[in-house]
């Protein structure tokens, strides 16, 4: 009992994160796959169990449309926030200060608690040294990719629909409908990342590692 409650404490966050977007999946699913059917309907056709709905190229077009959009903000912000400042803000490095984040990860090669790509040093340390912004740009990369290429089979179906010709994925590289999509979806990513970035300067959530103390002057920039 008590290990499952030390699990729990120590990884709340992740489960709890998890949980709404378990939540948040279903209700994508359930409302989309209502307002598709009734859509269906409309034009006299039959509707989709819910599992096909799922799979249908709209509903996993919609789906990494959204993924793709987040990665992207995520990458960006862990890549920018390497050499970019906001003084004042918790989400920045100190530029005038030396940040632990900036230290070489060589001088602690021989620590048994250092994580193996640092102790084997070369290329291992190199790579692990950027490797949660290059994670993060492959899952947008990834997101891209898939929900390019839903888009491109939605359109498709929606062209058979109008007896109009399909377009093959590289033609729809170029349709405006893809770049929308996901330019809708960028610009909120960016800006919501922009006001947090500036709120933070003036604004506190006691007990929340993501602001400074309470008390702390506005001036002061990180955590």
């Amino acid at each position: 009992m008590q290990k499952a409650a030390s699990f729990f404490r120590d990884n709340g966050l992740t489960i709890a994160l998890a949980a709404v977007f378990a939540a948040c999946l279903f209700g994508m699913v359930w409302s989309g796959w209502l307002n598709h059917n009734a859509a269906l309907a409309e034009h006299g056709q039959a509707p989709l169990s819910v599992l096909d709905y799922f799979l249908s190229p709209s509903f996993q077009s919609a789906l990494f449309e959204n993924w793709e959009s987040e990665f992207l903000q995520m990458s960006a912000y862990v890549i920018m926030t390497a050499f970019l400042f906001q003084r004042g803000s918790s989400e920045s490095k100190d530029p005038d200060k030396d940040n632990p984040e900036d230290a070489a990860p060589d001088r602690k090669r021989r620590n048994k608690h250092t994580p193996w790509p640092v102790r084997a040093g070369g290329l291992w340390s190199f790579f692990y040294s950027y490797s949660l912004g290059t994670a993060l740009l492959a899952l947008f990369a990834a997101s891209f990719v898939l929900h390019w290429l839903q888009s491109t089979a939605t359109a498709n179906e929606e062209a058979l629909m109008h007896g109009l010709a399909p377009q093959s994925s590289l033609e729809h590289l170029g349709d405006p409908t893809l770049w929308f999509e996901s330019f809708q979806n960028w610009q909120s990513e960016f800006l919501s990342t922009a006001v947090l970035i500036l709120l933070s300067i003036f604004l506190r959530h006691r007990g929340s590692p993501e602001s400074k103390p309470v008390a702390d002057p506005h001036s002061k920039t990180g955590h």
